[in-house]
């Protein structure tokens, strides 16, 4: 009954996402639409994104945690550890954001740890290329930087996705404020060792652990490169 009470406050999937108030209002209307998109096959999975809508695009970051395998022995074992993920999408007019036009970006821990090193003046950019070390090397590029603004005042968030096959080239800048990357920053410190395995450690195993090192959680199964 939840679930059907859910589903019929949800907007249609080809639905542009309208900004109707500032703050909260284009925040509840992109993720109840991002669940809309995902119905089904997320079940007991959390939303809790942050968040940056600014005039030219939207980003948001949430941790997307390992997936394990149960051993004989009663133990777990780590199959593939999680990332902070990204998303990017496009403003298409004045608050308005089109969330079918989104790009994905999976930070890894070491990438973390990069991020959340930098100062004030500092800058860091990653790239990835699933076909790297292979013939298809370059098909599909994707560069994220980070780059102070020349006040001091915050940071130019960029995603570069260069797409080959499908003759693409889409960027994504979001300025973000000091406070905001402060947000980012510690949040990111903290999910760093959740994204790692390592509260294992200290925690018994929940249901995120499979029954076969085949089977993935369900929080993993829109990758990067689903896009």
């Amino acid at each position: 009954m939840a679930i059907l009470k859910l589903a019929g406050l949800l907007r249609p999937r080809n639905q542009l996402l309208h900004k109707r108030l500032p703050g909260e209002g284009v925040r509840d209307s992109i993720w109840q639409h991002a669940i809309n998109t995902l119905a089904g096959k997320l079940t007991g999975r959390v939303f809790a994104p942050y968040s940056v809508f600014k005039g030219k695009a939207a980003l948001s970051a949430e941790p997307r945690l390992p997936t394990f395998s149960k051993l004989d022995s009663g133990g777990v074992k780590l199959n593939r550890r999680g990332v902070i993920m990204l998303t990017f999408w496009p403003s298409v007019g004045e608050r308005k954001y089109d969330w079918e036009k989104r790009q994905l970006f999976a930070l890894s821990a070491t990438e973390v740890g990069s991020l959340i090193s930098i100062g004030t003046r500092d800058s860091c950019e990653f790239f990835h290329d699933p076909s790297m070390l292979s013939s298809n090397a370059g098909q599909v590029r994707k560069s994220l930087s980070f780059k102070p603004n020349a006040d001091g005042s915050g940071y130019f968030v960029s995603l570069s996705v260069v797409n080959n096959n499908l003759k693409t080239n889409d960027r994504f800048t979001v300025p973000v404020t000091t406070a905001e990357f402060a947000v980012m920053r510690t949040a990111f410190s903290f999910a760093l060792p959740h994204i790692m395995g390592w509260d294992r450690f200290t925690n018994q195993p929940s249901e995120s652990v499979s029954q076969s090192p085949s089977k993935v959680v369900p929080q993993l199964t829109e990758a990067e490169w689903d896009r």
